[in-house]
């Protein structure tokens, strides 16, 4: 009986190891995520996580009903300020500059209202360059709803009390694809918080957003 049981702990961790990350996920996000902007309350910042631009240099789908989302909230004073965070690793794939100057052009929020971050590879590298670099402790969350339980959870492991607005507004011609691949990010998001730490960009404290005397003088 004791060797039987002793055999099977490593089928019992293999149970924990599968069903920990998505639980983990979920109950992170159940209860953060704001059903529709009427019920969302106020954060110093929204989060506003990159989505792909076309080939004419243009937001996806995906990311401009990110941006509608961020002007919403901005317009009805659920938030002071906006960080845009996207990637720029060619010189010709400027996701972020895109972003703040959709938001500016076709929605008309204050360009210095807009902040940038240009090494939002992916939802880490987001999220803990919020925290480390641009001083975030508290912010509401900006993406589709597949996304947004993960990106809670990760920012919440990373030092930001978070809570989201989901910005599928649509249906996207990749939506299944984007939903399978969610399940493997987050798998892969529970070994970079608790097991590998991954290499991302550091650097130096960019701008304290997250300072209410920062508020307070803007």
């Amino acid at each position: 009986m004791v060797k039987c049981r002793v055999s099977q702990i490593p089928f019992l961790l293999l149970l924990l190891l599968l069903f920990l990350p998505p639980f983990l996920t979920w109950r992170s996000g159940r209860s953060s995520i704001y059903t529709s902007l009427d019920t969302a309350q106020f954060a110093p910042v929204a989060i506003v996580f990159g989505a792909g631009l076309t080939v004419n240099n243009t937001p996806s789908n995906a990311l401009r009903d990110r941006l509608t989302i961020a002007a919403d909230l901005y317009n009805r004073g659920l938030v002071d300020r906006l960080l845009v965070s996207g990637d720029n690793r060619t010189q010709d794939y400027n996701e972020s500059d895109v972003m703040k100057q959709t938001l500016i052009d076709d929605f008309g929020l204050p360009a210095e209202m807009i902040y940038v971050d240009y090494a939002g590879r992916r939802t880490y590298d987001t999220c803990r360059r919020a925290h480390e670099l641009w001083g975030i402790d508290e912010a509401i969350l900006v993406t589709q709803g597949y996304h947004l339980p993960r990106a809670i959870w990760t920012c919440e492991a990373l030092g930001i009390e978070s809570t989201g607005v989901s910005a599928s507004l649509q249906p996207y011609v990749k939506d299944l694809l984007f939903k399978i691949r969610e399940i493997g990010a987050i798998y892969k998001a529970f070994i970079d918080l608790y097991v590998i730490e991954p290499e991302y960009i550091g650097g130096e404290r960019m701008e304290d957003l997250g300072s209410v005397a920062n508020y307070v003088e803007a």
